[in-house]
């Protein structure tokens, strides 16, 4: 399916090629470097890979075919659906982005969309405003030396810590998972699919995935991730990816033991700094966050348009 938006030609598809993949890798590397944030997460760069069905692909060529933006759509089990999108940092103020979020609003239809703008920049606000999207969301990024002091974790003394076994623990974890998260949007409804699709990623190391259990019976988890130097400047550092615990153990402190856990752990493989993604309004969790050391960098901000 195709549309004519202006000069700019704008595509929909289920799937991307091998070579469509890497340009669009590469409009996200130079976004990157030119912004200083990424403007895909994670879950693009799996649906870039496969096909699962709930993404869709927008593809903005130039008079000349040149792919020169690129949008990436996925529905929601409770809508309304939710959004990224990248322009080659040299055909802004063309008129690229508009054609992208007008497809995508095209596209979602009534179900509404929700798109994310990583960085919250000035561009981000005015096709927000210009477009009838408004403010919903913040999500911090937050930051932590991992060369400054760490204190020991401290668990209860019936509860065991292991990492992840792939094979064993993907049910437990799931179900975990699923309560701890149960209002979150996304990190609520990850399924064995989303699941298995990152154990199959390059970064994925069972090793930095913690799992805290009394009995057998897991109780919380943490699970960090290590990102591979970018650029020629760039250095690997870690990622507190996801920490849950189980809604009957909150108050056993195990948050804060998983996180300095895998903290620790991603101290010794050598690596000097850590992020964290967190909600601006989960005032407990930030808190905990800020007593360990991490302080707010960066935030990505979701606007809607019902």
């Amino acid at each position: 399916m195709t549309g004519d938006q202006g000069r700019v030609l704008v595509a929909v598809t289920g799937r991307v090629d091998e070579q469509t993949r890497r340009i669009i890798e590469d409009i996200n590397a130079a976004s990157r470097d030119n912004d200083g944030v990424a403007a895909l997460d994670d879950q693009v760069r799996v649906d870039l890979q496969v096909s699962d069905g709930h993404g869709r692909h927008v593809l903005a060529t130039s008079p000349n075919h040149d792919i020169v933006g690129y949008a990436h759509l996925r529905r929601t089990e409770l809508g309304p659906d939710s959004a990224h999108l990248v322009v080659s940092p040299e055909h802004r103020r063309q008129g690229v982005g508009t054609a992208l979020v007008e497809r995508l609003v095209a596209e979602s239809g009534e179900r509404g969309l929700r798109v994310w703008a990583h960085g919250d920049d000035a561009a981000a606000r005015f096709l927000s405003g210009r477009l009838g999207f408004t403010r919903v969301r913040d999500l911090w990024q937050m930051r932590r030396s991992l060369s400054e002091p760490l204190p020991d974790p401290r668990y209860p003394d019936d509860v065991t810590v292991r990492t992840f076994e792939v094979g064993r623990d993907e049910a437990a974890w799931l179900d975990v998972n699923a309560r701890a998260f149960a209002h979150h949007p996304e990190q609520g409804h990850t399924d064995l699919h989303d699941l298995e699709q990152r154990i199959r990623q390059p970064w994925f190391d069972a090793e930095g995935f913690f799992l805290a259990a009394r009995a057998d019976r897991l109780l919380g988890f943490h699970w960090t991730k290590v990102h591979p130097a970018e650029g020629s400047t760039a250095r690997r550092f870690g990622e507190v990816y996801v920490v849950g615990v189980a809604p009957e153990a909150q108050s056993l402190g195990l948050g804060k033991a998983l996180t300095l856990t895998g903290l620790i752990h991603l101290r010794r493989l050598g690596l000097d700094e850590c992020i964290l993604y967190v909600e601006a309004d989960n005032a407990p969790a930030v808190t905990v966050y800020e007593k360990l050391g991490f302080t707010m960098s960066s935030v990505d901000v979701m606007y809607e348009r019902r």
